[in-house]
């Protein structure tokens, strides 16, 4: 058994299932959050039963340009990390993504040569296309540091071994969180006639809500079907959504942020779950819907789509920037029939059964307690 010291922007609400199950695989966990929130996060900070420490940091409000939109989002500088880890005094050191906290743990590492680093590199092809010459100079160098390297999928392992990490140091450790809340929910009936979508998430140019809003505008317009669509969550978007004219057949209902702890009874109350994103490393919410029964109209920017979404048989995919596909999926899924959505839901929900957090937590301990060779 071993000390690990998970290092991490925040903990988030879905990710204590995961950390929970890891900490009763290892001999201690302490989790180093830079932060108990960011601010444009709806939830409150929680723990459960965590032992957790926040750092001091120096926090970052960053805005850059992907292709397709624009995104904010923040940058920490956790600058007592050393001072943490001197304090902690890990065998394992888990550090989270690719900037300083790992560039610290990595130097902590050299000092302290018989402690094990695992880089957490949750990222996909797609999300880091438009990286800097900085960060890909850099990134080969740090992640050769790693004893092992997490990812979220196939994407994110083809990223981090065409920058030389073996193929044998890579564990896939995929988004997870506890299903059984989903699966429990009770689905409620809508009106006869009515197809009910339902999508859940940050209002912000990223998720792709508004491309796909005039794509399914124009659908609605074109056929005789009612399209009900709760859209939950904030963000900047929030005015221009309100202010979307759906017309005639699409109703739409810009809902108020939605507490984790009620989420399940919200998925009940749809048929199909939509995430239109440009560019997600994951997309907790697919675990989520597929466990509530939800066939999924997903983007091919979502990993989690990618991974978990078998077109036609647990939802419908497509690629956000071509309009031609986004109108194939919604033709697909909003023609299909109620007996044939609730048939995709069960297999949906089958399939999401085999990614829970003490399935991940295994293969996270074994990456964190297995010598290297």
């Amino acid at each position: 058994m071993a000390r690990v010291a998970l290092l991490t922007n925040f903990v988030a609400p879905y990710r204590i299932p995961l950390f929970e199950a890891l900490q009763t695989r290892v001999g201690q966990l302490r989790v180093f959050a830079s932060t108990p929130v960011e601010p444009n996060r709806t939830w409150r900070a929680q723990w459960g039963e965590l032992d957790v420490t926040v750092q001091r940091s120096i926090t970052v409000r960053k805005r850059w340009r992907e292709s397709g939109f624009t995104d904010t989002g923040y940058v920490h500088f956790p600058y007592d990390t050393l001072a943490q880890l001197r304090r902690f005094r890990p065998d394992v050191i888990i550090s989270s993504e690719l900037g300083l906290r790992t560039v610290l743990a990595a130097f902590y590492k050299l000092l302290n040569v018989h402690v094990r680093l695992v880089v957490w590199a949750t990222l996909s092809e797609h999300t880091e296309g438009n990286r800097g010459l900085m960060r890909t100079l850099v990134r080969p160098r740090l992640l050769r540091c790693a004893d092992a390297v997490l990812v979220n999928g196939a994407s994110g392992a083809r990223y981090v071994t065409g920058l030389g990490v073996p193929h044998d140091r890579v564990t896939l450790a995929p988004y997870t969180t506890d299903v059984a809340p989903f699966q429990k929910a009770r689905r409620r009936s809508g009106s006869p006639g009515t197809i009910r979508l339902l999508f859940a998430g940050m209002f912000v140019e990223r998720k792709g809500l508004l491309p796909f809003l005039e794509v399914l505008r124009r659908w609605t317009h074109a056929n005789d079907v009612n399209v009900e669509f709760d859209i939950a969550g904030d963000g900047p978007l929030r005015p221009a959504l309100e202010a979307f004219a759906g017309g005639p057949r699409l109703k739409l209902s810009i809902l108020d942020p939605v507490a984790y702890d009620r989420l399940p009874a919200l998925y009940a109350g749809a048929d199909i779950f939509v995430l239109p994103t440009l560019s997600d490393e994951w997309g907790v919410v697919v675990n989520e819907a597929m466990a509530a029964g939800l066939p999924v109209l997903g983007s091919r920017r979502s990993q989690a789509v990618e991974e978990l979404i078998v077109d036609g048989e647990t939802g419908w995919m497509f690629t956000p920037e071509d309009e031609v596909t986004i109108h194939d999926a919604l033709d697909r899924a909003l023609r299909s029939s109620d007996e044939g959505r609730l048939r995709m839901g069960h297999v949906a929900a089958r399939r999401v059964l085999a990614l829970t957090p003490d399935r991940v937590a295994d293969r996270i301990a074994e990456a964190c307690l297995t010598p290297q060779s």
